[in-house]
């Protein structure tokens, strides 16, 4: 997919203060740490259109961004174009912070889910190297309910052998009793998944339409 423009929209902690409902929006979550900004980053092909912090659970805030795409063709013009909001969550798992801070966080991401008309996806990111944790099983049980589509990413998987990712995606559906072929592969170091990654979210913005 080749991203024409990805801006930062604005941050928010109470739906009073979320953007105007635009285009189809994907949020994305996952534990502290799994790699979710650099994920973001990979998508939009930005180096820090989310911030990547060496501290997890920095993310505070539910943030917004706006960006827009084009399908790629052989002729080299430009294909069919998408618009889509990315809605980047709070961590869950560790994070800094007062416990009642961290419970905040949890009442927003609820919210926000439950809520937001124009949501058509949440994108669970599961550490692929670590496996999935509790955590991560409870918040995917739970997004079943939600009328948003489903996707799971396992990321990180440049820390596994290449002959091994395999077995290892297959490891994670099993543990999340999910089939393999729903838990797509990435990596943002070695851009892994992203063309599929790009797919499961257009498919998923447009079936809202």
């Amino acid at each position: 997919m080749n991203v024409l423009s990805a801006e930062f929209v604005k941050s928010a902690s109470e739906p009073d203060g979320y953007p105007p409902p635009g285009a189809p929006e994907i949020a994305f979550c996952g534990r502290s740490n799994v790699g979710k900004s650099s994920c973001l980053n990979a998508l939009a092909k930005r180096h820090a259109l989310a911030r990547v912090s060496r501290t997890p659970g920095r993310t505070r805030l539910i943030n917004f961004f706006d960006l827009r795409v084009c399908e790629p063709t052989r002729s080299g013009n430009r294909g069919r174009e998408h618009a889509v909001r990315f809605v980047d969550l709070p961590g869950y798992g560790y994070a800094a912070g007062p416990k009642a801070e961290k419970e905040s966080w949890g009442g927003m991401i609820e919210r926000f889910l439950t809520g937001r008309e124009p949501l058509r996806a949440l994108v669970v990111l599961v550490d692929g190297d670590l496996g999935p944790q509790d955590s991560d099983g409870q918040m995917i049980d739970w997004a079943r309910s939600l009328p948003a589509r489903l996707i799971v990413v396992a990321t990180k998987l440049d820390k596994i052998a290449r002959t091994r990712r395999g077995q290892r995606l297959e490891n994670i559906a099993g543990r999340l009793k999910l089939s393999p072929e729903t838990v797509l592969g990435f990596s943002a170091k070695e851009l892994l998944g992203i063309d599929e990654l790009w797919r499961a979210v257009v498919g998923a913005a447009e079936a809202g339409e």
